[in-house]
């Protein structure tokens, strides 16, 4: 009742709510063993959420640390040229930080989070053709019906030498889909999560691969090894997409 009752209260009221109840959870949880790269700070444990482990200071996930992680050490986001950056279904642990980075050239969109900037339609995405040097798109392409379709879309308007970072979970060994599979119910039941509309497995970068990406996938122990990798938890395999000739 009460989660229900937060949930009708303006985003005016809901913020101040959640930086308190953040920073509480920031006083409980501190150490030093285990380390944040997206925030920076250091933390005794991270919490348990859906069997992953979200930071306490700012939230991220394993994969939100990952990706982190590949921008900082394997791309020039952050070399301080100007560039245009789409980022969808931003994510409250990296949108800010992002923006402040990058500055008036990111863009971030949503088709019903009010937090993004614009509200969009990832299949029919209203900016012409190579606009970004950059897209940013994890874990919203298993909520698509047409995904190819936005595969394609998110290719057309990235420029020529642009990349982008294309995430999804690998939840099965073999990309599964079926249309007929509507409900809440039968959607948890058959992808695992009540607003999916596939499982994908590794042939997810044969899928890329169909709407013209060329696609290297890089994995935890490429980016941090030993204690480091231990420290952050990382989580996820990362899919950078360029454009194929």
């Amino acid at each position: 009742m009460m989660m229900r009752l937060a949930a009708r209260l303006p985003e005016i009221v809901k913020r101040p709510l959640r930086e308190m109840a953040r920073v509480g959870v920031s006083i409980a949880y501190t150490g030093t063993r285990l380390y944040c790269p997206v925030c920076g700070r250091t933390a005794r444990a991270f919490r348990v959420y859906r069997n992953m482990r979200r930071c306490p200071h700012c939230g991220s996930l394993g994969r939100h640390r990952m990706v982190w992680l590949l921008f900082e050490r394997r791309t020039d986001l952050f070399d301080g040229r100007a560039k245009r950056v789409l980022h969808v279904a931003p994510e409250p642990c990296l949108a800010d930080r992002l923006r402040s980075r990058i500055g008036e050239g990111y863009v971030s969109t949503d088709l019903m989070d009010a937090r993004a900037m614009e509200e969009m339609d990832i299949t029919d995405i209203q900016y012409p053709d190579g606009t970004f040097d950059v897209i940013y798109c994890s874990h919203v392409l298993e909520h698509v019906p047409d995904d190819r379709k936005a595969m394609r879309e998110f290719r057309r308007v990235l420029k020529d030498d642009g990349w982008a970072v294309l995430l999804v979970p690998i939840t099965a060994g073999e990309t599964f889909e079926d249309a007929s599979v509507v409900t809440p119910e039968d959607r948890l039941r058959v992808f695992g999560q009540e607003d999916h509309v596939r499982r994908y497995g590794p042939d997810y970068v044969d899928r890329l691969a169909e709407c013209g990406w060329a696609v290297e996938a890089t994995r935890p122990e490429e980016l941090a090894e030993g204690d480091d990798m231990e420290r952050m938890l990382l989580q996820g395999t990362m899919f950078m997409c360029r454009k194929k000739e």
